[in-house]
């Protein structure tokens, strides 16, 4: 998953009791469906639900796939990556979809409980007999080791458990079923009791779908008054998975009953953030300057290659804004759609080449580190080679994909420029000599490492693919309409 480009893990969580694992991704809305369904496939090649029992429901090895708007991306945008990345994981690894809460192609499937009736061993026998089962990617049975997929878009929630002090379940039971949404409870909370056999204590697990409706506190506090009605008391509460800053905010201004309390103004965390953006604001020359320093500070990295490799996101930047930008104009709205296309694809190569910047620095800081192994007895001069090897074909191959996307986003500025606005022509331009600078400076960090390499194979492989690259300098391609 965190191989491609752009996408960062930002949590796991695992528990023995509901023997599930939650991570949670983050990464720009045309990477971020490649990276779930590698998860997906990666899930489905570990996990084997004829042999696999927790306390929580389940139809599939990946069970639940939700797609969440955090900053530039609308539900709608969610929806689409949702839909498309049901049908591919269908076609991939033949594991049956469902699609719920804002995906979802029908209106009993918006809930995610109303899919997973039956669990795994039951959906598994129903789906053969009964249509209105059957899945919205796939063939009417489930995959036999990996079940099935719920992919979704929805809003952010919040995993919520709060343990009592029992291990009757029955009782969790009835306060789930007090508190939550569908009995007439609590807006926006899911819930249900489970059993904690390893702990010996039963646990009332909630989904708040939406904090600023139920918050946190409202959600305990109707808990602990339900457990207290049937003898039992809360003696701990937990939140899985990540959780909104707002929200924990709201949980103090609760418990602390402050008054004409803000949080924005009041909490030094959110104030420095707010006055390093209006500083940032005042001008792209204070963004800049950490990696002009960090480049000119007296170490070996950042160096050229990782300068190469930002020249090139830097021309992805401003191809995919002239494209943007272009698809607003009225004049080329029969351009509309393939503008959109190319600003998606400048985008996928301007996080590569972004998430390259450090990935070069790396390669090399680790052919340093190899230097400096031992090489007093034969083994350490063997280990020590080896381990040199290894990490110069690490540092060749990095500055060969960002040579290999230079030139794709060459190539990409060129498709752009006859379809594109005249008046930012100048824009293009340049944004082809820095794809070009980037090529050039990337081939170059090639060419320093071939000839210290071992491995003939892998440095002649290396150098053809060098020389095939190379040939786009002779003819730098004109962008302009």
């Amino acid at each position: 998953m965190l191989a491609v480009p752009g996408v960062w893990l930002l949590d796991r969580e695992m528990d023995a009791d509901h023997h599930r694992c939650v991570i949670t991704l983050v990464g720009p809305k045309d990477a971020i469906g490649e990276a779930a369904l590698r998860g997906v496939g990666k899930a489905a090649e570990l996990i084997d639900l004829t042999r696999h029992q927790g306390a929580h429901p389940r139809i599939g090895a990946a069970d639940v796939v939700p797609f969440i708007p955090i900053e530039g991306v609308t539900i709608e945008d969610c929806v689409e990556i949702a839909r498309r990345v049901g049908e591919e994981i269908w076609k991939r690894f033949r594991i049956p979809v469902y699609l719920y809460e804002a995906a979802a192609a029908r209106s009993e499937r918006v809930n995610l409980e109303n899919i997973r009736k039956g669990q795994f061993e039951g959906l598994r026998e129903d789906v053969q007999t009964n249509p209105d089962r059957a899945p919205d990617f796939g063939e009417p049975k489930l995959h036999p080791t990996a079940g099935a997929v719920v992919v979704g878009a929805r809003k952010f929630l919040i995993a919520y458990n709060v343990n009592l002090n029992t291990a009757d379940v029955s009782i969790a039971k009835q306060v789930a079923k007090a508190v939550r949404s569908s009995s007439g409870g609590l807006p926006c909370v899911k819930a249900m009791g489970v059993d904690l056999k390893a702990r010996g204590l039963a646990q009332v697990s909630m989904n708040l779908t939406d904090f600023e409706q139920t918050p946190i506190p409202r959600a305990f506090e109707a808990v602990r008054a339900e457990a207290a009605r049937h003898g039992a008391a809360i003696i701990e509460s937990e939140i899985v998975g990540l959780v909104p800053k707002r929200a924990l905010e709201a949980t103090a201004e609760h418990y602390l009953q402050l008054q004409n309390f803000n949080a924005d103004q009041q909490i030094l965390e959110n104030r420095l953030a707010a006055v390093r953006s209006e500083k940032q604001t005042g001008g792209l020359a204070a963004l800049a300057a950490p990696v002009l320093e960090a480049v000119a500070a007296p170490t070996a990295t950042p160096g050229g290659g990782s300068c190469a490799a930002l020249a090139g996101a830097l021309a992805a930047g401003l191809g995919e804004m002239v494209a943007k930008l272009s698809a607003k104009k009225k004049n080329l709205a029969p351009h509309a759609a393939r503008l959109a296309e190319l600003a998606g694809e400048l985008a996928g190569r301007r996080a590569c080449l972004q998430s390259a910047i450090d990935r070069d620095a790396a390669s090399f800081d680790a052919v340093m580190a190899a230097h400096k192994l031992p090489k007093e007895s034969e083994n350490e001069k063997r280990a020590r080679a080896n381990a040199v090897e290894h990490a110069t074909q690490a540092a060749t191959a990095v500055p060969l994909e960002v040579a290999e996307a230079a030139a794709a986003v060459l190539d990409l500025l060129a498709q752009l420029g006859p379809i594109s606005s005249p008046a930012m022509a100048s824009d293009l331009k340049t944004g082809a000599h820095l794809a070009a600078a980037a090529l050039r400076g990337a081939l170059e960090n090639v060419r320093i490492n071939l000839d210290s390499l071992q491995d003939r194979d892998f440095r002649e492989r290396a150098r053809a693919r060098a020389a095939d690259l190379e040939v786009r300098l002779g003819d730098v391609v004109t962008v302009s309409r």
